[in-house]
């Protein structure tokens, strides 16, 4: 496992006045780097995501961000003061109504310029050398996907609460698909022919748009990979693991696991074993379920 603390998790912060075509090792690959936005996000927290971005030591080609639905008076100056500075770079995907991250996503993917695209979410923190890694991984292992391991954070990137444990080979990722998701989301790089030969992002199931995309991509024969070093800081909220629960998100784990069942990507044994400990979790308390994940489910960070 990478050491955490090995480069300040905020260094380059400052880079906003500079053009990121400046940045030290501009990669001979270019890529669009793809993000939605909807109204409840924070301002200044995508502001520090785009920062971490434009300060890549391998500068992003293309920014498109997806405005899913209306977006705050906040957010929507955000957006405009970071394109005034980037004409060239930033992309704007305007959707009339908030559709859900699978619509966004779908419509964004389509608007990079790029085949390398790279995921990011609008409240979480890449690395400075998050990219560099991962496409000089995907051209040394000629890989169609490529995520990394992550850190969790509620109050500054600094200070990470928790670490993840995910499988790194090809192997180990199509096996531990068929009960978790293999990637974190925000930390993937992947081909966008590839996506779209998958099939895209769907609408179809609510929280689990990526896993779906995913276990797509695997049964496609694309190739995979997880960095073994934390790449990018994933903001969890004090609420984060109470969204996880409730009768009406154990609708949404069960639509998604047994289609994934009936497509015939779960054995039925396979959907018992993981749809069974996920509902039980669900209607725990949300104390005993949030130790269960920051515990259980992830590595703990020893600084």
């Amino acid at each position: 496992m990478g050491d955490i603390t090995a480069e300040p998790m905020h260094s380059g912060k400052s880079g906003l006045g500079k053009s990121p075509e400046h940045n030290e090792g501009s990669s001979s690959s270019p890529y669009s780097v793809l993000m939605s936005v909807y109204a409840k996000e924070q301002s200044s927290y995508l502001r520090e995501s785009l920062t971490s971005m434009l300060t890549q030591t391998m500068a992003p080609d293309q920014i498109v961000v997806v405005e899913d639905g209306p977006l705050t008076t906040q957010l929507t100056a955000t957006i405009k003061g970071f394109q005034k500075q980037y004409p060239d770079i930033f992309t704007i995907v305007p959707l009339s109504q908030n559709s859900g991250l699978g619509t966004a996503l779908a419509q964004g993917i389509l608007a990079c310029r790029n085949e390398i695209v790279v995921r990011m979410d609008s409240d979480d923190y890449s690395f400075p050398q998050r990219v560099q890694k991962e496409i000089a991984a995907m051209e040394r292992q000629q890989l169609d996907i490529v995520g990394s391991q992550i850190v969790e954070f509620i109050d500054s990137p600094d200070t990470p609460v928790s670490e993840s444990n995910l499988p790194c080979k090809q192997e180990d990722i199509t096996a531990y698909s068929k009960r978790r998701n293999p990637f974190r989301h925000p930390s993937v790089a992947f081909r966008k022919t590839k996506v779209l030969l998958a099939g895209n992002y769907s609408k179809e199931y609510l929280y689990f748009e990526d896993w779906d995309l995913f276990n797509r991509m695997l049964a496609a024969d694309c190739r995979a990979a997880n960095i073994d070093e934390p790449l990018v800081a994933m903001r969890v909220s004090s609420n984060f693991y109470e969204r996880r629960g409730g009768l009406a998100y154990i609708g949404h784990i069960w639509k998604f696991k047994y289609a994934q069942y009936r497509k015939g990507y779960f054995t039925f044994f396979q959907f018992i074993a993981t749809v069974a400990p996920h509902i039980a979790v669900c209607i725990l308390p949300n104390g005993v379920r949030s130790l269960i994940y920051a515990k259980l489910l992830r590595k703990g960070v020893h600084r």
